[in-house]
């Protein structure tokens, strides 16, 4: 059984390409590329499920068009619109590549806190604006939390853990 700690986001499906059932595939991180799975997990009905990739291809920096193996029509590649994909984590590179700013590779990692221990994991980048966000989800609580290389105090990429220390009141805002 593979459970969310197995797997981190890389992207989402969008609308089939085509009639064959091949989809396209908006990514945020591209481990795929840059590493082998042997397969990709999708959450189908609250389970996730391992999706074996034949084939993709490139369309643009941010896009690929991906044939999932047992997917051969475009109605089949359709039930898949707008789910998350996921990555196995025991496949993914220790040291990912990461461009100044880009902070999506962050997603899925455990953040601990000096004073206020374990806050929960980075679910989602907020990037629209000068001023990074982390959104952090434990339970139902949800923590944003600027990004800042002053807050950063160690980060294990193999756990895919952080470690921060946060300015005192923050976290009561």
């Amino acid at each position: 059984m593979i459970r969310n700690s197995d797997v981190f986001p890389i992207g989402k499906l969008y609308k089939p390409h085509g009639i064959s059932g091949e989809i396209q595939f908006g990514f945020t991180s591209d481990v795929f590329d840059r590493t082998e799975s042997p397969y990709w997990v999708l959450e189908m009905d609250g389970i996730l499920v391992p999706f074996f990739v034949e084939s993709y291809r490139f369309r643009s920096e941010e896009t690929a068009l991906v044939k999932l193996e047992d997917i051969v029509s475009e109605a089949q590649a359709r039930t898949l619109f707008n789910k998350v994909v996921y990555y196995p984590v025991k496949f993914a590179d220790d040291e990912p590549e990461q461009e100044e700013g880009e902070w999506t590779a962050f997603i899925g990692y455990k953040v601990f806190e000096a004073t206020a221990g374990y806050l929960g994991k980075v679910t989602e980048v907020d990037d629209s604006t000068m001023n990074v966000l982390f959104r952090i989800v434990k339970d139902n609580t949800e923590i944003l939390m600027p990004v800042a290389d002053e807050f950063f105090t160690n980060i294990d990429e193999r756990k895919r853990e952080m470690q921060v220390t946060l300015p005192e009141g923050l976290l009561d805002l």
